[in-house]
């Protein structure tokens, strides 16, 4: 089976391309904007930009993949509701550019969406939750989701909430990260108690995005970490866990922070459909932490 995943550069990108690569039933094709640094041995690389049409058609009718592994989007929620435009093309042109070459070559395309296609008045939600998008980001996911279903492919659309995780280059930060550096060099954090997620291992999502992809799984499915939390619970066990100063977590209410783009207050999944269908087995969060741990200390 070829597997050709977009966005190879992010941190689900990253961590997908390692898990393929030891599978030695499966070719694995990268591609991204920019070159992918430290490509595992076998392991293809395209330069695609999802926005760019006859780029797009041309890497998939070249490659003739089996699967398509959609993980490039824009997901800095404020800069999306800000370069409105640009979001757009990324999560909704891109993602029509991409449906096009799948159908041209008939393969099965796994798509990854997000948790704030829902407007957060509760949680946590099964795949059967009415999406209410309250921002532009999810706004422009959702519209992505859209074009998949009305699309004459076979696909699996994968929601997931707020990835952690590291990568040796990792250019763009998560709430762990964030949370450890701040810590380390001193610094008084302002960490949001009342909203809530169920945070999600990188290494996990992209499992999810492998169990979908090997077996053709078709519908929608959440995958993410099974615990409940608030970004502030997140710090204080990321605080914890590297043995660090909890006091300087001060915790604080979505309504002091002003920002460009509404946050759902309480997501989360439940992620039994991928568990009984796929096989997904979650890592708890201090499991996660651990395994992150283990990266960091390569």
């Amino acid at each position: 089976m070829k597997i050709l995943v977009t966005g190879a550069n992010g941190l689900l990108g990253y961590k997908l391309i390692q898990l393929l690569s030891t599978k030695s039933d499966i070719t694995t094709v990268a591609t991204a904007r920019k070159k992918v640094n430290d490509l595992p041995q076998g392991v293809d690389f395209f330069e695609l930009d999802i926005t760019n049409h006859e780029q797009t058609i041309e890497v998939l009718l070249a490659t003739k993949p089996d699967v398509v592994i959609s993980a490039a989007a824009m997901t800095q929620v404020d800069q999306c509701e800000t370069e409105r435009e640009q979001c757009w093309m990324a999560n909704v042109v891109g993602i029509e550019n991409l449906v096009e070459g799948c159908e041209k070559i008939n393969c099965h395309l796994v798509h990854v969406s997000t948790d704030f296609i829902f407007d957060g008045s509760f949680g946590p939600l099964d795949e059967t939750a009415i999406p209410n998008p309250v921002n532009f980001y999810g706004e422009s996911k959702l519209a992505g989701e859209q074009v998949i279903k009305k699309s004459k492919l076979n696909w699996a659309i994968l929601r997931t909430v707020l990835v952690f995780g590291i990568t040796p280059d990792l250019s763009r930060s998560n709430i762990v990260l964030w949370v450890k550096k701040s810590l380390e060099d001193g610094k008084t954090i302002n960490v949001v108690n009342d909203q809530w997620r169920t945070p999600t291992l990188a290494e996990d999502l992209a499992v999810g995005c492998y169990l979908a992809a090997s077996q053709k799984a078709t519908g929608i499915y959440h995958i993410s970490g099974e615990e409940m939390m608030t970004p502030f619970d997140i710090a204080q066990h990321t605080a914890d866990f590297f043995k660090l100063d909890k006091s300087l977590i001060k915790a604080a209410d979505s309504s002091t922070f002003k920002q460009p783009a509404a946050r759902p207050p309480k997501t989360g999944f439940i992620v039994t459909k991928a568990k009984t269908e796929l096989g997904y087995q979650p890592h708890s969060f201090s499991e996660g932490l651990q395994v992150l741990k283990s990266q960091l200390n390569r």
